[in-house]
């Protein structure tokens, strides 16, 4: 996860990344409870969030929230509490209001048994996915090429998160899914920072025509290996040039 901070290339990439950087305020649900719509808005606000970019504007203004949100002090105060029993965000006494970054180490274990759990899923997948579920995969890569995806990184970067998710999903094991969900915060941030990166924009393009030709050829071994040593890649890449304060 050169010094650290995703390359960039060009004007558009820049505004890209720095786009990623602040909290995108999106209008709340009207048809859930108060406390329930603000809850669902700021989670999604901070998920989308790059975290792990050292620029990335961690501490939350309460007082600005709620103008933003259009909502009291009580649901938002609600709403977050909620955030850090999840683990989400962290609020401390008299410093205010953060979201959780974790620490390398923790990230290069979220990244291993991600590894472990994708890779099974992959496994399962080819078995249980139909042939049009496996297909559905290149909905999420064809149409990026390796040498031309510079200019499009955000939109690769969300067709990346999709593809990993997809295959999480067509495992068909809840179980895996739960678990899943459960780091999916970290590593889609994780995955997010770094894929611009050294080479791995264009590694990850290649990897993932891999995984989804030993999918659709239901060679079961083959997916598996591709997968985990996929998301291995992403652990080597972090533990070498990723710092994480």
């Amino acid at each position: 996860m050169e010094e650290l901070g995703a390359p960039k290339s060009g004007a558009s990439w820049k505004a890209c990344l720095m786009s990623g950087l602040q909290l995108k305020i999106v209008a709340i649900n009207e048809g859930l409870s108060l406390k329930a719509r603000t809850y669902e808005a700021l989670k999604a606000a901070i998920t989308n969030l790059n975290i792990y970019d050292p620029g990335a504007e961690l501490k939350l203004d309460e007082r600005d929230l709620s103008e933003r949100f259009g909502v009291s002090r009580t649901p938002l105060r609600e709403a977050l509490a909620q955030l850090e029993s999840e683990g989400l965000v962290k609020i401390v006494a008299r410093r205010g209001i953060f979201i959780v970054r974790k620490t390398k180490a923790d990230i290069l274990d979220m990244i291993t048994v991600w590894a472990a759990l994708e890779s099974m899923a992959a496994r399962l997948a080819t078995v249980e996915a139909t042939d049009e579920e496996l297909r559905s995969l290149r909905d999420h890569i064809d149409g990026f090429d390796a040498d031309a995806v510079a200019p499009n990184m955000g939109e690769y970067s969300d067709a990346n998160i999709r593809f990993h998710q997809t295959i999480i999903g067509l495992g068909g094991c809840p179980l895996i899914s739960k678990m899943a969900e459960e780091l999916f915060f970290h590593v889609r941030a994780i995955r997010q920072r770094t894929i611009g990166e050294h080479d791995r924009l264009k590694r990850s393009i290649i990897d993932h025509n891999d995984i989804v030709a030993a999918l659709e050829a239901r060679d079961t071994e083959r997916a598996e290996r591709c997968v985990r040593e996929h998301t291995l890649r992403l652990r080597e890449h972090v533990e070498k040039f990723v710092d994480i304060e």
